[in-house]
């Protein structure tokens, strides 16, 4: 466990600079409630003690001074409940607010090179760490933290006011509730470590396997793996139940355990204060008090069993989360290339996630400022993938990589539910209602959204629903057009659209592209037609190179696919 330890600084730093007025201040309301609470109950105890014996005679009830002690306990009644408020308050609004900073920090976390593989990749594991584990994290501070402090703080207090009546009874009452109040949370936890990440990871697999039966279940019914896929469900969720009666086997465990040290601890105090009164050291209000005293210092270390049973929860979130809460930028930044040029490739060498063959292979490219490039070539040749390595989606693995600013237009358009300004603001968040009129219109967009209900204010659906293909595709070009870069990367930009819009769409892009690098990744010829430059991959290699007004250009536009 010790080594998970290290797993919670980056929680621990994020916590500190988030809210560490919050957070500190909650604690101390927290200790001075368990402080109130303790000398509530024995000044209550000491006060009807006297009282009582006060008012065995005439001459002691008539000198016996109510007032101070009865208003010391309305006074800690009125100190417990308001700290009580005010502990809950601050401690809630101070968890919430860094659970907020949590989430903030895990999406800049995720918006990186890469992130879009790997959300889709894993939709249900990343969203289990947006809820499950960083909802786990709140019992870090509530359940672990605070309890653990205060209850430490309690110990010490104990020992001092027992202390008073006599050193090695408050000594050993400090002693008996650290060792026992703290050790059978630690050890508990132990215990529950294991139980508590299965349980984690049971329930990210019935959300994963559930998942994947409302996504797939047309393709399952086809294959006949309905019934298979609902007991996968049903394994997931046994596998759960059994993690989740084993933590309530060891918490009811430990409440035996708080049961027996409190049982320990009050005998030891009912048998010491009597020790110490049948030898006139203390009075019977002050006995009274003390073992009233001893009772309530349990209170506070019984707040440390639910945070036992889910620290191995707690840590298991905070190892999957830590490496993601660092800010990164989008992309990562290649060098500037060396004057006259636009893209500088030496030696090139990369593949997706670490796969066991790179895709691409000592690749050696140049353009230059202005110049058109188009790579050709067939299916899972690299184009895709070179693509991505000048975007920054992925590093090379060995070779330099030098080039412009660039914006990458995927084969997929990727429009949000949102308003047909606010998708194409994506691109550019201070772009002006005459500029995204002007993209629109250099897209061939604009009459068509002028005659949508709202025009720019309309909202589309999920996925962009209420546009057309065609008209989805010249969107994401009026969002290609927002972004001033001097290098645009456009893979297959017209794929699945029909002729005379594909051909009005190149047209187009060829104008707005007037003075701009551009590198498409194709295999029709009606978007390698407006190429300068044309390479060819063949298996991650480039097999050939040619420029207009050479034989092998006009070679290879009639290798491609026809319009």
């Amino acid at each position: 466990m010790s080594a998970s330890l290290t797993d919670l600084k980056p929680i621990l730093k994020l916590f500190m600079k988030e809210k560490k007025r919050g957070l500190l201040l909650g604690a101390v309301m927290s200790a001075a409630t368990a402080g109130a609470g303790i000398a509530l109950l024995g000044l209550s105890g000491w006060f009807i003690t006297a009282t009582a014996i006060a008012g065995a005679s005439v001459a002691t009830a008539i000198t016996f001074d109510v007032f101070a002690p009865s208003a010391g306990i309305r006074l800690l009644a009125i100190g417990r409940t308001a700290s009580r408020y005010g502990e809950r308050l601050t401690t809630h609004d101070a968890t919430l607010a860094v659970l907020a900073a949590l989430r903030e920090r895990l999406f800049r976390g995720w918006a990186q090179a890469g992130a879009a593989r790997d959300l889709a990749r894993r939709p249900a594991r990343l969203l289990f760490r947006l809820t499950g584990d960083i909802d786990a994290l709140d019992s870090l501070y509530l359940r672990v933290l605070v309890p653990a402090g205060v209850a430490i703080l309690a110990a010490i207090a104990t020992g001092i006011a027992l202390g008073l009546m006599h050193p090695l009874f408050g000594l050993s009452a400090a002693l008996l509730l650290i060792v026992a109040g703290l050790g059978i949370p630690f050890c508990a936890g132990r215990l529950a470590a294991a139980h508590a990440r299965r349980r984690a990871y049971g329930i990210e697999a019935v959300r994963a396997r559930t998942i994947d039966l409302v996504a797939g279940q047309s393709d399952l019914l086809m294959s006949g793996r309905i019934e298979a896929q609902a007991a996968a469900i049903s394994a997931a969720d046994r596998y759960t139940e059994d993690a989740d009666n084993r933590l309530n086997r060891i918490e009811s465990t430990v409440t035996f355990g708080f049961g027996i040290a409190s049982t320990l601890l009050l005998t030891g105090a009912l048998l010491a204060v009597a020790a110490l009164a049948g030898a006139g050291t203390i009075t019977a209000p002050v006995a009274a008090l003390g073992i009233l005293i001893a009772f309530a210092a349990v209170e506070p270390f019984g707040a440390l069993r639910r945070g036992a049973l889910e620290l191995g929860r707690t840590l298991l979130a905070a190892k999957r989360l830590g490496p993601r809460l660092a800010d990164k930028t989008s992309a990562r930044q290649h060098p500037a290339p060396a004057a006259g040029q636009a893209v500088q490739l030496a030696g090139v060498s990369a593949a997706y996630d670490a796969a066991a063959a790179p895709v691409l292979a000592d690749i050696n490219l140049a353009l230059k400022p202005g110049e058109r490039l188009a790579l050709v070539g067939a299916s899972s040749t690299g184009k895709s993938t070179l693509l991505a390595l000048l975007a920054g989606e992925i590093e090379p693995l060995k070779g330099t990589v030098a080039n412009d600013t660039a914006t990458l237009l995927t084969q997929r358009t990727e429009l949000f539910q949102d308003t047909v300004a606010g998708n194409l603001r994506l691109a550019c968040p201070n772009a002006t209602e005459s500029d995204l009129k002007s993209a629109l219109a250099a897209a061939g967009l604009l009459a068509d959204i002028a005659t949508l209900s709202d025009g720019l204010d309309t909202r589309l659906g999920e996925g962009g629903m209420g546009l057309s293909g065609g008209q989805s595709r010249r969107l994401a070009l009026a969002r290609l057009f927002l972004r001033d870069t001097p290098l645009w990367l456009l893979d297959e930009p017209t794929e699945g659209l029909d002729r005379a819009t594909a051909l009005d769409l190149m047209a187009r892009l060829s104008e707005k592209a007037n003075g701009r690098s551009l590198l498409i990744a194709t295999h029709i010829r009606r978007e390698a037609e407006i190429a300068d430059v044309i390479a060819t991959l063949d298996d991650g290699r480039i097999a050939s190179i040619s420029r207009r007004g050479e034989t092998a250009f006009e070679e290879a536009l009639n290798r491609l696919r026809p319009d």
